[in-house]
């Protein structure tokens, strides 16, 4: 197999898409999304499939791409993320629906609003909540225990805001607490 360079994009068995950022003697330093890290890969591993090949000492200005410079990419990413909307489809049967909250005491209005309008702040919910997990994954002071103890949090939250689910068209938008598996 031809050396990769710098920025080589690739594709493990185990841990999905990656990109090359540094190139050892044996092996490869690459940053896999799917696991918010970098893992050595054997230059020799022959579950490594290449989608795209820099050319070996062809990093833009020859300089290597250090972790340091990575992590300051993913900040600038997350960061611009932050402002970023997803547009997540409302389950058809609330179309065009209401939200009515209504108080016992009758001489207090009830409170209308449409659902895509609660809707809208509930996905806004959700996507801040998965900008807090990949802020604290990728934070470089908190420990492992820390993040998990962060994360444990976070986890329950997720719980608590499945009760909305039911708005959510596509399952894989919805609310996952922590399971019994």
């Amino acid at each position: 197999m031809e050396t990769l360079g710098i920025g080589s994009r690739i594709e493990h068995t185990h841990f999905g898409k990656g990109t090359v950022v540094e190139s050892a003697s044996e092996f490869y330093v690459v940053w896999f999304k799917s696991q918010n890290s970098v893992k050595n890969v054997s230059k020799d591993y022959e579950g490594l499939k290449v989608l795209e090949a820099t050319p070996a000492g062809d990093a833009g200005a020859g300089s290597q791409v250090s972790i340091a410079d990575i992590e300051e990419a993913l900040e600038r990413v997350l960061e611009r993320r932050l402002h970023e909307v997803e547009m997540v489809p409302l389950a058809g049967k609330w179309n065009n629906g209401t939200l009515v909250l209504k108080p016992t005491d009758p001489s207090l209005q009830p409170k209308e609003m449409p659902i895509e309008t609660f809707f809208h702040k509930i996905v806004m919910v959700r996507d801040r909540l998965r900008l807090i997990e990949q802020k604290i994954n990728a934070h470089k002071v908190l420990t492992d225990e820390d993040k998990v103890d962060l994360q444990q949090y976070i986890t329950g939250i997720y719980g608590s805001l499945t009760t909305f689910n039911v708005l959510f068209r596509e399952q894989h938008h919805q609310f996952k607490g922590s399971s019994k598996d």
